[in-house]
């Protein structure tokens, strides 16, 4: 009768058995599994925050709609910068499609001061822009402080900051006395804008109509950038004609953007990101599964002694091997559960401070858990099975 028929070693006796040298030598165990732990935590929260992080753009797309185009001006063939007619917004505007149209000018060579009393080219990066009055529905934003301009104050000397231009300006508040300094001119500060996500440089400017950037500020009547909004089911094929519409003779010197698309960059960049803090993430699951390993090998060989007596005693080959693969089993399944549980907690951290809604993909959380069994059994395979070829003669002269 053999060995294997004359021995039995049931389920709950194996795990008893698998965790013997666990519990005799917890801290070095620990350490084990702490490999795989920082492996799976790796995966876990880059997967939940790329989710998170993710969710939170395509909302903010949503709420910012990809309906918003601009027409700027571009170069000709020659590499020179193009000039858009100066009826281009007019002819936009009769585009089937087009909701809204809002021409604005950079006014080159121009700047905005404080006071008269700052030198010239201190500037701060700040830009001095002639805008049409649609401007502020064109782009759906908001006034955070005073009103935005109208037919009537574009005509006057006054001004309305974005929400960059103010800050720089150190202008906090809008009242009667608030000034600012542009082209030997002082503008009245009439409003300040909240953030434009989907048009930037609108928050480093300072606005003035265009009546009275024909008269005091030299404006030549061509726009540089139009923002036009069209209706979400056509958004493709207005984007097609705004260059043949806005300049027909030269249509290759007009460029046509949607201001959403740099959003959706942005989330392909941050997903090859995160494919490469996944490649980490694995290369520390493979370090821990190796440390894994390691620590078997040499646990089979501390413990001969062990091992000779079971087999002295009935213990077939295949118990021997399912105690010390339990054994690898169980440090990975520990450190699979520490793993999700602190890839988790870093999720919920960063989403909470970011403002994002945690969502971690359920396979990250069952899938972290079975590559960490995957990788113990994998480690815990040869050492298991050394132990399981280990004469008991051999094995019972270290005794």
């Amino acid at each position: 009768m053999s060995a294997a028929n004359l021995s039995r070693l049931r389920a709950a006796d194996l795990i008893g058995v698998g965790t013997l040298g666990l519990r005799a030598r917890r801290p070095r165990a620990l350490l084990s599994a702490l490999g795989i732990a920082i492996g799976i935590a790796a995966i876990v929260a880059v997967l939940g925050v790329t989710r998170s992080s993710q969710s939170a753009l395509l909302a903010q797309i949503d709420r910012l709609g990809t309906n918003l185009l601009t027409v700027a001006n571009g170069r000709d063939l020659g590499g020179a910068e193009a000039e858009l007619p100066a009826d281009a917004a007019r002819m936009i505007r009769r585009v089937e499609g087009v909701t809204g149209v809002a021409p604005t000018t950079q006014m080159l060579g121009q700047n905005v001061y404080r006071h008269d009393h700052v030198p010239v080219g201190q500037t701060g990066g700040l830009a001095v822009r002639a805008c049409d009055v649609s401007l502020l529905t064109t782009l759906d934003g908001h006034v955070r402080q005073g009103r935005f301009l109208d037919a009537t104050t574009a005509a006057y000397p006054v001004v309305v900051l974005g929400y960059e231009a103010a800050r720089t300006l150190g202008i906090s508040r809008v009242d009667a006395g608030t000034r600012v300094w542009i082209q030997e001119h002082w503008f009245t500060v009439t409003g300040i804008l909240d953030p434009f996500t989907l048009a930037p440089e609108i928050d480093r400017s300072a606005l003035v109509g265009f009546p009275v950037a024909t008269r005091l500020l030299g404006y030549n009547g061509h726009p540089t950038r139009v923002y036009v909004r069209a209706r979400q089911d056509r958004v493709e094929e207005v984007a097609g004609l705004l260059g043949p519409t806005t300049n027909p003779a030269r249509p290759e010197t007009v460029d046509v953007n949607r201001p959403s698309d740099a959003l959706t960059t942005r989330m392909a960049v941050a997903e090859s990101g995160s494919a490469l803090f996944l490649g980490l993430g694995a290369i520390a699951l493979l370090v821990g599964g190796i440390g894994i390993g390691n620590i078997m090998v040499i646990s089979v060989l501390e413990r001969r002694g062990e091992i000779g007596l079971r087999r002295a005693l009935g213990a077939a080959r295949l118990h021997v091997a399912g105690q010390f693969l339990t054994e690898s089993l169980v440090l990975a399944a520990l450190g699979g559960a520490g793993g999700v549980g602190i890839g988790c907690a870093v999720t919920l951290a960063l989403a909470r401070a970011r403002g994002w809604a945690v969502l971690i993909p359920a396979e990250g959380l069952w899938g972290g858990f079975a590559v960490a069994l995957l990788v113990g059994g994998l480690a815990g395979l040869y050492p298991a099975l050394r132990a399981a070829r280990l004469p008991p003669t051999d094995a019972l002269r270290t005794v």
